[in-house]
């Protein structure tokens, strides 16, 4: 009896649903991660300091508490309360979006890093508004008087993801895609 192979009719070029499968897997575990980092390091500041104080790490770079009600850089941060409603939705629907689109291109590796450090960073700091009403901010970069908006692990990813996104596109243009 001769042995029979089930041949798929992918023709070889596109990635087995197995392999898409894994690669999801991964992406998810690489969001894990990174909410963990997000969610342990806010819950070591809120532990480790009172509102106004700050520890000195080195010129430059302070670790403090924030309580951020707004969003980047405190956008609409005296707003009233409303905000913390719009800004949830919208995070919600930008992980959703990115898990789909995740899913779809599970097997490019910058856009997928990109994607999920996104929808990483947005839940931490969902997370954060469900919870708290605010997202708490613990890092304060300054040059002389000068001071950036105190951030967070999930600012930090959500910027590198939008980073990564950008790059990627770049890299499209130049192959001609």
């Amino acid at each position: 009896m001769a042995a029979s192979r089930n041949v798929g009719s992918t023709g070889g070029s596109r990635p087995s649903s197995r392999g898409k499968n894994g690669r999801f897997a991964l992406w998810c575990v690489v969001g894990f991660v990174v909410l963990v980092v997000d969610q342990l390091t806010k819950l070591w500041a809120e532990r480790t300091f009172e509102p106004g104080t700050y520890l000195p790490v080195f010129k430059g770079f302070n670790l403090l508490i924030a309580h951020n009600t707004g969003a980047a850089f405190s956008f609409l941060a005296d707003a009233g309360g409303w905000q913390r409603w719009l800004f949830s939705a919208l995070a919600a629907a930008v992980i959703v979006a990115v898990v789909v689109l995740v899913r779809r291109h599970a097997d490019k590796t910058l856009f997928s890093l990109a994607l999920t450090l996104i929808a990483a960073g947005a839940l931490g700091n969902l997370i954060d508004r469900s919870v708290h009403g605010y997202v708490i901010d613990f890092i304060d970069l300054y040059w002389n008087a000068w001071h950036w908006p105190a951030f967070n692990v999930a600012d930090i990813a959500i910027c590198a993801g939008a980073a990564g996104v950008v790059l990627d596109e770049l890299q499209g243009v130049s192959k001609g895609r």
